[in-house]
């Protein structure tokens, strides 16, 4: 069978080796240093975004996350969860507000223990929960739902406890769909340098979110189970999948829709995995674009090896190879990013995400293995969501 790692686009390593000549490695240098000054000079939200606000907004919606983590908890409860690991899973539920104001795809953060509920996302509770209650509740939300869903949000690389938290509520407020939102945490450092320490902690949490999966597909009140990964998050999510189809749990496999956003992942690794999980149904939907900066520096400190997130769609081999893996790649490069990498175009993809997860629409075809672009034009004048056959597709 041809392999994902055969087909390969311009300066991969299936190619002769490579030897960085000195204009190379500059440009990689200003890269790496670009991703620092970036990450030094964005204010980014501490624990006090954490700290539960009296009272919402007339005006504003409530958004429940549940939370199930392999982070340590904070010695302050009001904190929420630490950079460290925890060998056991802890539970957790989240109200929080969303402004009348809010701008889809983006996160109005308050960076303050003072916060105007009119205009920022804002905590209003957090209610630590034990596994069975966080089941219950679950099932509960579900029952209440109109679809009986859950969508599970697995977080990436360089991410705070507080960050994935006011994600997951974002991306739940904007797909605004009746479902239950849950947030898989894992204990990434949330800083740029510590990429390594994020890939350890990130393999130190497939056991927990395999548990998680097996947990919440087992609830006979939800139907289905979203699981979106992104970055780093798409590699721990494919690595519980593969723990569950090498366990025999295709129950939970099942009941699964798997979509990865610009996943970090080695191509040849990303082969295997979906070797040993097998066809799912619907296929896997893969988000890559050519220009994500985040995952060009990967590249380079994976030792210049290609990232499933930045498969070339328009080599026919690609395709063809999609389709013989069950897998849907989704070129979304014609999407504006909310950050300078061009990493998180997946938060302007939110509204869209009944189209992305209807039998209807995966029944007529539109979520069928192979490779697709994203008509950005076309979504915005004549559909929510329009995917199109890639030109060169045969």
């Amino acid at each position: 069978m041809t392999r994902f790692c055969e087909l390969r686009i311009s300066g991969s390593r299936c190619a002769a080796p490579l030897l960085l000549r000195s204009d190379a490695v500059l440009r990689v240098f200003m890269l790496l240093l670009a991703l620092v000054v970036i990450s030094a000079c964005t204010p980014r939200p501490g624990t006090e975004v954490l700290y539960p606000q009296q009272k919402a907004s007339a005006k504003s919606r409530v958004v429940t996350v549940y939370v199930a983590t392999t982070r340590e908890a904070a010695d302050k409860p009001v904190e929420g969860f630490t950079v460290e690991r925890e060998e056991e899973l802890s539970y957790a539920a989240f109200d929080i507000s969303i402004p009348p104001n809010h701008e889809p795809g983006e996160i109005e953060w308050p960076y303050s223990r003072k916060v105007n509920l009119d205009e920022q996302f804002a905590v209003l509770k957090h209610t630590i929960l034990t596994q069975s209650a966080f089941e219950s509740m679950v099932a509960r939300e579900a029952r209440k739902s109109k679809d009986r869903r859950a969508a599970i949000f697995v977080h990436g690389f360089n991410v705070s406890f507080q960050e994935g938290l006011f994600r997951m509520a974002q991306l739940a407020a904007d797909s605004n769909v009746s479902g239950v939102p849950i947030l898989f945490s894992w204990p990434s450092q949330a800083r740029v340098l510590d990429y390594a320490t994020d890939k350890e902690s990130a393999t130190f949490s497939r056991d927990g979110l395999t548990e998680v999966l097996q947990e919440v597909t087992g609830i006979s009140s939800v139907r289905s189970v979203m699981l979106f990964g992104h970055s780093m998050g798409g590699w721990l999510s494919m690595e519980a999948l593969r723990q569950l189809a090498l366990t025999g749990d295709r129950n939970a496999l099942r009941k699964l829709n798997v979509i990865l956003a610009a996943p970090d992942i080695d191509e040849d690794v990303f082969t295997t995995q979906l070797e040993a999980i097998g066809p799912l149904d619907p296929p896997i939907l893969v988000m890559v674009s050519s220009d994500d900066r985040a995952l060009q520096a990967s590249r380079f400190i994976q030792g210049n090896r290609q990232r499933a997130g930045q498969l070339d769609i328009t080599d026919p081999e690609v395709i063809e190879q999609a389709r013989e893996m069950n897998v849907t790649l989704l070129d979304i490069s014609s999407l504006s990013s909310s950050d300078a990498l061009n990493h998180s175009r997946y938060a302007a993809l939110a509204a869209i995400y009944p189209e992305l997860n209807d039998d209807m629409v995966l029944g007529s075809g539109m979520r069928s293995a192979g490779a697709k672009t994203l008509d950005a034009v076309a979504r915005a004048v004549s559909a929510p969501f329009a995917l199109a056959e890639n030109a060169i597709a045969p």
